[in-house]
């Protein structure tokens, strides 16, 4: 009988053990919002958590603007959140525009843009960042890629003449005298040119155009802003839709990051700068452009001043940096925690890293240096 009570307590007391450490568990797992799969596994990550990196750092933050930069955010969001568990950053790739409306309206974090806030856009951010405005971050450079499809035509040399008067619809036909002339040797055919842009405001629009009216004023007398200015030529949505249109047909030309045409297998042009030889849209290339620029924004603002004229070997012109627009006084106390920690991750080591292997070009180490400092004094 003794015997008999004796293994009674034993499995009462192991069975409180279970259930205690079963309790222990589910506590421990309870703040890592993870939604387990139909057949109830879980396909998250282990956590890698960074007390420090993460510190304050909760919830659900909400972005949304540039698709140039959607392929490094997607890089950047599950990166940061593997790094820190229980985060979760939701970003909405639309455009540079509908990003800063957004930031405007206090419906996100922050926004993507890949041109600086105009004056007009400062002032409407005052009224969202309470005792502060809106600043250009940059956290992100790369090539504007100009992809093209012609059938027999492997290789592509095009200058800035060319390029405005192909988007400005005076050329019409692949074998015209001048793009011939820029490629000796080529057997082009008479296919007609179609010339895709973007449908919505873009700041990769307007970094064409500044790239365009810098160097070739004569033939685009357009004005550098997000929405497309010139005749001619079919609209489609997002850097995406453009690049889905140059792979689908044939004779078609349009322009947008160069992932699109890195992941798409689109061929893109070489870009006579008037230097040695022609410069090929590479990460690289860009970055030697990128490395040119100089801050031209005042207090914590950092926009930058790119030469898009430059005839420096190797390096190619037509570059965008695209910023992160945030506070820099007033953001909201409930995702102010969040949105420096994540901000952090994308302009740390670990963040800039991950971003050649998209084709996108790092932040100079100079300017990169002052990005974190604003970002620590972010409030």
């Amino acid at each position: 009988m003794k015997l008999q009570r004796k293994n009674r307590l034993r499995a009462s007391a192991l069975g409180a053990l279970v259930v205690s450490g079963a309790l222990v568990l589910t506590a421990c797992g309870s703040d890592d919002n993870t939604t387990p799969n139909k057949d109830g596994s879980s396909n998250a990550a282990a956590p890698t958590g960074d007390a420090k990196a993460c510190e304050g750092a909760k919830g659900q933050l909400l972005a949304s603007g540039s698709s140039a930069q959607k392929n490094a955010m997607d890089l950047w969001v599950n990166g940061y959140m593997a790094t820190c568990p229980g985060v979760q950053v939701n970003y909405k790739s639309s455009s540079s525009g509908e990003g800063i409306v957004a930031f405007n309206q206090g419906t996100v974090g922050f926004a993507g843009s890949d041109s600086a806030l105009k004056p007009k856009e400062v002032e409407d951010s005052k009224k969202i960042c309470t005792g502060g405005q809106g600043i250009n971050l940059p956290m992100v450079g790369g090539p504007i890629a100009i992809g093209f499809n012609v059938s027999g035509v492997d290789k592509l040399t095009l200058d800035a003449p060319t390029l405005a008067k192909i988007f400005n619809d005076k050329i019409k036909k692949w074998d015209d005298a001048a793009i011939a002339k820029l490629n000796p040797g080529v057997k082009l055919p008479s296919t007609a040119i179609q010339a895709f842009h973007r449908s919505e405001d873009s700041g990769t629009t307007q970094n064409l155009g500044k790239y365009l009216s810098k160097t070739a004023e004569k033939d685009w007398p357009y004005e550098a802003e997000k929405k497309w200015p010139a005749p001619g030529g079919q609209a489609a949505s997002g850097s995406a839709g453009v690049a889905a249109q140059v792979k689908q047909v044939d004779g078609a030309i349009g322009y947008f990051e160069l992932s699109y045409a890195s992941s798409q297998g689109i061929k893109t042009v070489d870009v006579n700068t008037g230097a040695a030889a022609p410069v090929a849209a590479t990460s690289e290339n860009a970055s030697k452009a990128i490395a040119a620029a100089k801050i031209e924004g005042t207090g914590k603002d950092l926009a930058l001043k790119l030469d898009y004229a430059t005839k420096a070997e190797g390096a190619y012109p037509l570059v965008l940096v695209t910023y992160e627009v945030v506070c820099d006084k007033g953001n909201k106390a409930e995702t102010l925690p969040t949105v420096k920690s994540f901000l952090n991750y994308t302009a740390g080591d670990a963040g800039q890293k991950l971003l050649s292997e998209k084709g996108y070009a790092p932040i100079p180490a100079e300017i990169n240096a002052k990005v974190r400092e604003v970002i620590a004094s972010l409030s």
